[in-house]
């Protein structure tokens, strides 16, 4: 075997490798973002229940701004999706 050959069956072994390990991390992103949704949907009830709104505006400028610390402005579009995920319709 070449040592092309050797190096291209490498890289296949780590490429293999490293996509299931990114998709049993999407399936935890997934399951993490539906329980999110879970709770958000909690939070709702209960502040509709008191008479409250079931949007808080100053709670997700929050969440945008701690996505956006964390991860630039690709975060905020992450959290701005989420948001729209758990807030449902408004």
């Amino acid at each position: 075997m070449t040592a092309t050959e050797i190096a291209t069956e490498t890289a296949t072994a780590v490429i293999s490798g490293a996509r299931e390990r990114i998709d049993a991390l999407d399936d935890r992103i997934i399951g993490l973002v539906q329980e999110r949704m879970a709770v958000s949907a909690v939070v709702q009830e209960a502040r509709i229940a008191s008479g409250g709104r079931r949007v808080h505006l100053s709670r997700e400028n929050e969440v945008l701004g701690r996505y956006r610390d964390a991860l630039g402005k690709p975060g905020t579009e992450l959290a701005m999706t989420l948001l729209e995920l758990s807030r449902g319709r408004v």
